[in-house]
C-alpha cells in the first residue's frame, strides 16, 4: 500500500489553465493552478458554484484536458496521451462517484457495477462475482437485482461507489457525493469514503459544504479559478479511530483477459448491451425498424410479383406458340414466285421431326371457305394441319378430342373447330357440337373437338378457324400436295436462334438451294420478356428507393438516439470505455435494428403471398431465395452505412460534455 507521505507525488498539476469560448472571447475557469496530491491522501476541494472546482476534478480524472499547463500522473504527462490511453487511465486508475449517481436505468445494480470490468476485458463470471462482493460490502446484497428506479438515493450512491471500486481504482474522485442525499445517507457515504481512504485509496472530494470537507485530511479552497488556501484539517490521517481489523477487506480484483479473447468478449458484451438498450426502448426501436421492414417487404414482394407475372406472361406466350419456327416457300414475304415453288413437301416435315432441336413439327396448308350448319353459315379459315400442330401451337381442347395420326393417314373428314366457329354456327345452343356434321364448302365433316379460346397475341384472330388433317385438305379441298408452310416447335432447352440456323442449313442441304424463309416468332417472346423485365426493374427501383428512405430514417433516428443518450455515453466513457467501444455499441445497435427489420420485412412479404392468392389474382407471388438473401444483406449493409455516422458522432463526444448533459 502506498503511504500518504510517499516522496513520489501521485498527481501533479503545474500552471494549469482551462479556458472556454465565451462569445467572441474566452473565459478562464482555472488560472495557473499548481497542486500536488500524494497517494493515500483524502483531499477535499471546496469552493462556491462556478469557482472551478468541478473543472479541476474533471481534469484530474482525465475527463477533460487543460488549455495549457501540465498534468502528470505518477510522473506521466497526460497531454501526450491519446483518447484510448486516457480511457485506460480512467478504467484502471480512477473511480468516479457523481452527485447524480449517473446509473444506467436499463441495467440492474450489479449490471451497473460491472460496466468498468466489461471495458477492462474481465470474464463475465469473474466480474459478476466481484460486483456482488462489492455490493455486499456496501450492504446492498439484497438489492443486486434491482434497477436504479427501484433504489433510494443512498442506495444508488452505494451502487455508484461499488462501480468506482470495480477495477480496483487507486484514486476515487467524488463530485458532491452527498449533494443529492439526506443527512443520514450522506453520513453513510462519507463513512464509506473514509474507510476506503484508510484502506489505502486516494480520495478527492469536490464539495461546497465545509462540514463535508472537514471529514478530509486536507482542504484545498478555490475561488475564481485560483487556489486560495491549502491546509491540513484536525482530522489526522494517522489517528483514524479504526484499527487494522476495522478496515474493510478489499474484494479480490478479477484479472482481465487479453488478446483476441478479450476482443471477442468485448464484442459479445457490445451485442448484449445493444439488445438491452433496444429492449429498454421498444417503441423507439420498432419505429426505427419500421422503415426497414417496409422497404425490405417492398423489395421482396415486388421481385416476387415481377417473377410471378413474368412466369405468367411467358406461360401465356408459350400458349400462343411463340417458341416456334414457321418455314414458308419463297425467299421472303412478298416473293411473287413463292406460289410456284413446290419444293416444300411433307417429307421435309418428316425429316425435321428427327432433329434433336425439334419438339414437334406439322405440315400446314390453308384455304378459306364457307361453313354451314343447317341454315346458319359463316366464313372461316380452313387449316390443314398434322396431329402435332396443337402441341406445337399450344392449343388446348375444351370439348371432345383432337384428331390423331390415324386421321391424318386416312384423310379423315374430322374437324376441330375453334370457339369463334362454335359461337358463329351454334350461337347459344346449350348442347355440345361434338359429333355434329357441318359443311366445309361442299365437303361434310364431323366435329370431333372444340378448342379453348386462345390468348390474344401473335397467331390469334377474331375470325373463325377450323382444323382438319392436312391430307384431307390437300386431297378434298385444294387438290394438290403443296405445303403452305411447316410449323416447328423448338425444344425448350434449345435457343430458337440456334434452332433457326440448324433448320436453315438442314433444308438448304436437302433442297440444294435456299428456296424458303423462316419466321422466328421468338422475337415476340423476347420483346414481351424484355418489357416485363423492364417493368420489374422499374418497380424494384421504386422499392429500393423506399429501402433507401428507410435507411435514412434509421440514420436520423440513430442520430436522435445519440443526442438522447449523451449522458449514457458520458458515463461509459467515465468508467473507461474507449471510443471504439462506444462506436462498436452504436454501430451494432444500428446493424441489429436493420437485420431484425430485414427479417420482419421478409416475414411480411411472405405473409402477403397467401393474401394475394386469397383475393383471386391471376398472378402469383413467386419468391426467390436470391432476393430474400439479397434483401437481408442489403438491410445489414444499410445498418453499417447509415449507422456509421451516428456511431462515429457518439464515439467522438467529449466525456465531460456528455456527462454535463446527463
Amino acid at each position: 500500500m502506498t503511504q500518504p507521505n510517499d516522496d513520489v507525488p501521485l498527481l501533479v498539476v503545474e500552471r494549469l489553465r482551462r479556458e472556454f469560448p465565451a462569445g467572441e472571447g474566452t473565459l478562464a475557469v482555472l488560472k495557473d493552478v499548481d497542486l500536488t496530491i500524494h497517494a493515500g491522501e483524502m483531499v477535499a476541494i471546496v469552493g462556491a458554484s462556478g469557482s472551478g472546482k468541478s473543472t479541476l476534478m474533471n481534469i484530474l480524472g482525465c475527463l477533460d484536458r487543460p488549455t495549457s499547463g501540465h498534468y502528470r500522473i505518477r510522473g506521466r504527462e497526460t497531454s501526450t496521451l491519446d483518447s484510448d490511453e486516457l480511457a485506460k487511465l480512467r478504467r484502471e486508475h480512477f473511480g468516479f462517484i457523481f452527485q447524480r449517481y449517473h446509473l444506467l436505468p436499463e441495467l440492474t445494480a450489479i449490471g451497473n457495477v460491472e460496466i468498468p470490468a466489461i471495458y477492462a476485458g474481465v470474464a463475465p463470471h469473474a466480474r459478476e462475482e466481484r460486483a456482488a462482493q462489492l455490493l455486499g460490502r456496501l450492504g446492498m446484497e439484497d438489492r443486486v437485482s434491482h434497477r436504479p428506479g427501484q433504489l433510494s438515493g443512498g442506495q444508488q450512491q452505494r451502487v455508484s461507489i461499488a462501480r468506482a471500486l470495480m477495477n480496483g481504482a487507486d484514486v476515487i474522485l467524488a463530485d458532491e457525493p452527498t449533494g443529492a442525499l439526506d443527512s443520514r445517507s450522506g453520513e453513510e457515504v462519507l463513512a464509506i469514503l473514509q474507510e476506503l481512504n484508510r484502506s489505502g485509496k486516494t480520495v478527492v472530494i469536490v464539495t461546497h459544504d465545509m462540514d463535508v470537507a472537514r471529514r478530509a485530511q486536507r482542504i484545498i479552497e478555490i475561488r475564481d479559478g485560483v487556489i486560495i488556501a491549502d491546509r491540513k484539517t484536525e482530522q489526522d490521517e494517522r489517528n483514524a479511530a479504526a484499527t487494522e481489523e476495522n478496515v474493510p477487506e478489499e474484494a479480490p480484483r478479477a484479472k482481465p483477459k487479453t488478446g483476441i479473447t478479450a476482443a471477442f468478449d468485448r464484442l459479445g458484451e457490445a451485442f448484449r448491451m445493444a439488445f438491452l438498450s433496444m429492449s429498454a426502448h421498444k417503441l423507439r426501436t420498432f419505429l426505427t425498424m419500421l422503415g426497414i421492414i417496409i422497404g425490405i417487404a417492398s423489395v421482396v414482394s415486388v421481385v416476387a410479383l415481377g417473377t410471378g407475372s413474368r412466369q405468367k406472361v411467358l406461360a401465356n406466350i408459350s400458349n400462343l406458340g411463340t417458341n416456334t419456327l414457321e418455314i414458308f416457300a419463297g425467299r421472303d414475304f412478298g416473293d411473287t414466285r413463292s406460289g410456284r415453288i413446290t419444293t416444300l413437301v411433307v417429307a421435309d416435315a418428316d425429316a425435321l421431326a428427327t432433329q434433336s432441336y425439334v419438339a414437334a413439327v406439322t405440315p400446314t396448308v390453308s384455304s378459306s371457305g364457307l361453313l354451314r350448319f343447317g341454315s346458319v353459315s359463316a366464313n372461316a379459315m380452313i387449316n390443314g394441319v398434322g396431329e402435332q400442330y396443337f402441341d406445337a401451337k399450344g392449343v388446348k381442347i375444351a370439348d371432345g378430342q383432337l384428331f390423331d395420326a390415324d386421321s391424318v393417314r386416312d384423310m379423315a373428314q374430322d374437324v376441330v373447330i375453334d370457339d369463334n366457329t362454335r359461337k358463329a354456327l351454334f350461337g347459344e345452343y346449350e348442347g355440345s357440337p361434338v359429333g355434329r356434321t357441318i359443311l366445309i364448302g361442299n365437303m361434310p365433316a364431323r366435329i370431333v373437338g372444340v378448342t379453348q379460346p386462345q390468348q390474344g397475341g401473335f397467331g390469334s384472330s377474331q375470325n373463325s378457324s377450323v382444323f382438319l388433317p392436312y391430307t384431307t385438305v390437300q386431297k378434298r379441298i385444294l387438290g394438290n400436295t403443296t405445303l403452305r408452310s411447316i410449323t416447328v416447335r423448338v425444344a425448350d432447352e434449345v435457343p430458337t436462334a440456334l434452332a433457326e440456323q440448324a433448320a436453315t442449313a438442314f433444308l438448304t442441304a436437302r433442297h440444294g438451294v435456299k428456296d424458303f424463309f423462316i419466321l422466328n416468332t421468338d422475337d415476340i417472346r423476347q420483346t414481351i420478356t424484355s418489357t416485363t423485365e423492364t417493368l420489374t426493374l422499374l418497380i424494384a427501383a421504386i422499392a429500393l428507393i423506399s429501402l433507401l428512405v428507410g435507411g435514412i430514417g434509421v440514420m436520423n433516428i440513430m442520430l436522435v438516439t445519440v443526442s438522447e443518450r449523451v449522458g449514457e455515453i458520458g458515463v461509459r466513457m467515465a468508467v473507461g470505455a474507449r471510443q471504439s467501444d462506444i462506436m462498436q455499441q452504436f454501430l451494432i445497435e444500428a446493424i441489429v435494428v436493420c437485420f431484425i427489420g430485414g427479417i420482419g420485412g421478409v416475414g411480411l412479404a411472405l405473409a402477403l403471398g397467401p393474401i394475394f392468392d386469397a383475393v383471386g389474382s391471376s398472378f402469383q407471388l413467386v419468391y426467390s431465395s436470391a432476393s430474400i438473401i439479397g434483401s437481408m444483406l442489403c438491410s445489414t449493409i444499410i445498418g453499417v452505412a447509415f449507422g456509421y455516422l451516428p456511431a462515429r458522432s457518439a464515439a467522438q463526444l467529449d466525456p465531460v460534455v456528455a456527462l454535463s448533459r446527463n
